[in-house]
Parts: C-alpha cells; sequence; structure tokens
C-alpha cells in the first residue's frame, strides 16, 4: 500500500489560522519552499546541562574509588561484567516500549547514570551515617531493607526525575516518557547495586554463593528497581501532559515508590523469597508491564488526534497519520518503504520518527505551556517533506 498519496506531495495545503499559537496553517499555497538541509529542533529543553554532566562525573569517580578502595580492582570488574547482563536486558525492554519515539541519548545516559552513580553513593553514605550513628538500628533486623531502604533510595532515585524534567521540558512529552526515564534511573541504580551484591556474594560464598545472588537478582528480579522508580515517572510524564504542576505527583509518586519497594522487601523478609515472588511480585511485574502498554496506546491515540489536525490542514492524509501513530500502519509503510528501489526503511523511520515528535510538538502547544512549540512544529513539518520527497524521488521520475 502506497501512503503518499497523489494530493499528499506537498502541492495540496488548506490555509488554516494558528490554534493556541501552533502553526499547523502557514503552508504556501502551490509547490512549498523547502530547505536544503533539514531543520534543527530547538536544542534547549533536550540537552544535559553542562554541570549536571560535571555532577555525575564527580559521582562516577567516587563511586569507583568506593569500588576499589573497599574491594580491591580485580572483584568490582567481575561483578560489573555480570551486572552489565540484566542491565542491558531490562533497558532494551524500556527501548522497545518507547522504540518509534526515542528520547534523546545524552537525556538517557544522564538518567541511567543518575542512578549507576549519584544515587548509589549517596546511599551507601546515608546508609554508613545511620549505621554508625544509630546503634539501635543494628539490633533491628528489618529495619535497613524495609524502611531505610526504600525511603533512601527512591527519594534520591525519584530526584533524579526531577532533574531530566528541568532539562528535557520539550522531551518528557507524557506519562510513558515518565516511565522511560524514571526505568533508566533504577535500571542504573540496579545496575550499581548489583556490582555491591555480586562482589559480597562472592566473598563469602564463593562461586555458588555468587551464582545464588545472580540468579535471584538478574534472572528473577531485574525489573524490581525498574517498576519503583517508573511509577514515580508516570505520575510525573502525566502531569506533564496535563500541563499541571509537577510537584505534587511527584510526591504521591515518590509514595507509590517508597511503599512498592517496601512491599517488596518485607516479603522477601518475612516470608522468604520464592514464596512471595510467585504469588505477589510477579503479578506485580504483570500489573506493570500491563499498564505500562496501555499507556503506550493511550498516548498512541492522543497522537492520532494531534495528527489529524495536520490531516484537516491538508499536511498529510488520513493513511499518513495512521502510518504515523499506529502498529499495523507504521509495519505496513516500513514494508512499502522496503520495496522501493534501495530500501527506503530508514528514510521511513526517519518520518516516522519526527511524526510523533510533531503530535507531541502540538501537545504542547495546545497546553499553552511551551512558547517555543510553533519553532517545534515548523521545523518538523519542514523536515517530514523533506523526508517525503526523498521517499517519492526515484517514483515517477
Amino acid at each position: 500500500m502506497a501512503y503518499f498519496d497523489a494530493g499528499s506531495d506537498g502541492r495540496a495545503f488548506s490555509s488554516r489560522r494558528r490554534r493556541a499559537g501552533a502553526l499547523i496553517s502557514d503552508a504556501p499555497v502551490g509547490e512549498p519552499h523547502l530547505p536544503v538541509a533539514p531543520p534543527r529542533l530547538l536544542r534547549q529543553g533536550r540537552t544535559v546541562w553542562p554541570w549536571v554532566w560535571l555532577l555525575v562525573g564527580i559521582f562516577a569517580l567516587a563511586t569507583l574509588g568506593f569500588f576499589v578502595t573497599v574491594y580491591g580492582a580485580v572483584a568490582p570488574v567481575l561483578a560489573s561484567i555480570l551486572a552489565f547482563v540484566p542491565f542491558g536486558g531490562v533497558v532494551m525492554g524500556l527501548m522497545w516500549l518507547d522504540r518509534w519515539e526515542p528520547e534523546p541519548k545524552g537525556l538517557m545516559l544522564v538518567a541511567a547514570a543518575w542512578g549507576a552513580f549519584v544515587a548509589v553513593i549517596v546511599t551507601i553514605i546515608i546508609g554508613d551515617f545511620v549505621w554508625r550513628s544509630f546503634p539501635i538500628v543494628r539490633d533491628i533486623e528489618w529495619f535497613s531493607g524495609v524502611v531505610q531502604a526504600p525511603i533512601v533510595e527512591e527519594t534520591l532515585k525519584c530526584a533524579g526525575i526531577l532533574v531530566v524534567l528541568a532539562m528535557a521540558r520539550r522531551a518528557l512529552d507524557g506519562a510513558l516518557d515518565g516511565i522511560i526515564y524514571g526505568g533508566l534511573i533504577g535500571a542504573g541504580f540496579a545496575l550499581g547495586e548489583n556490582v555491591k551484591y555480586f562482589i559480597e556474594a562472592l566473598a563469602e560464598g564463593g562461586v555458588g554463593g555468587l551464582t545464588a545472588v545472580f540468579f535471584i537478582r538478574a534472572v528473577l528480579s531485574p525489573f524490581a528497581h525498574i517498576m519503583f522508580t517508573a511509577a514515580c515517572g508516570f505520575a510525573v510524564g502525566l502531569a506533564v501532559r496535563r500541563a499541571r504542576p509537577v510537584w505534587l505527583p511527584w510526591f504521591l509518586g515518590l509514595l507509590v515508590a517508597i511503599a512498592l519497594h517496601a512491599f517488596w522487601n518485607a516479603s522477601a523478609q518475612f516470608a522468604g523469597f520464592y514464596l512471595p515472588y510467585v504469588l505477589l511480585q510477579v503479578p506485580l511485574f504483570v500489573v506493570f508491564l500491563i499498564v505500562a502498554i496501555r499507556i503506550r496506546s493511550e498516548e498512541l491515540q492522543i497522537r492520532r488526534e494531534r495528527l489529524q489536525d495536520y490531516v484537516h490542514a491538508g499536511w498529510f492524509t488520513s493513511h499518513e497519520a495512521d502510518m504515523l501513530s499506529t502498529s499495523h500502519g507504521r509495519r505496513a509503510g516500513l514494508l512499502w518503504a522496503r520495496s522501493l528501489p534501495g530500501d527506503r526503511r530508514p528514510i521511513m523511520e526517519q518520518f516516522i520518527f519526527d511524526g510523533a515528535r510533531l503530535a507531541w510538538a502540538r501537545q504542547r502547544a495546545l497546553t499553552g505551556k511551551d512558547p517555543g512549540a510553533a519553532a517545534d512544529e515548523r521545523a518538523l513539518l519542514q523536515r517530514m517533506m523533506l523526508t517525503r520527497a526523498e521517499l517519492l524521488a526515484p517514483i515517477g521520475t
């Protein structure tokens, strides 16, 4: 099926007024004037602040210094290799959820680094302080896992969501993006924590002890920290999508993350690991997965509604809007692009990616909270017209 109908190649545009400050109708009549090079989106609101890179770098050095000083140089290297196995798996899962609108690489990297370095080393420092300063805590076997760890770890991880949001106000568009960033922070934290647990398991129980801990943490429950922090990310992303203040949703999301973490640890502390894992923790993960997929479907519907504005304005056909906002449409579009001379799937993928960004730029424009949304719309429309022309160039020439 050819999605680019004859009337949708840039020649038929309707004239419309601006809506909510969005330039969906500044289309010229007749052949559009296309720029020589694809225009760029506004960088502000999509890049990592330099001081955040510096901060994360300092904490990374502190974390590495801690592991080498306490455990030597060899054990952390081995533990890190093992810890990257579940980390890579969960990150690929998160990327699959958001595969049609991937977040900026720098923001994703800093989110994971915040969890792996900032949250981990500060958790260790606070834990050591509590252990030394409050001897009574040592006599309460369950306090650290059920009370201290959930509160300290989730507060530090969820603080990272606010940092990402402050930098990424044009990249974090909705609940799914919040889940992605929260999940990356949780994945980073699990990576750093696993290094510590794997080293200690090897030292205390040898290869057998390490194997047991690896099986529990890397095979059975690699998504635990991702789920906890993603709950807060979901709340923040939902508030962003609805153009509401984020502080209360962030706090409520933090409370949910703490409660889930405490519940997870308490079930293992008081009833052993395996029975609560089967009866409680696996169903919890299934619910999380269903909710995440449902949110993605809901946001695809929002994307379709926003793209409909451009259909009415003459920029796209209904077929193209379906291709940009539905799974079956994307598959059909990619299949069609593959049949073109030279295999045009990479070009089609760029068209789809930009279509997702365009829909969210439109959504931001409707909320009235982003004065730069109109500039993003203009840039994305121009880029998509160039991409369309590139796709269609070999046809009929």
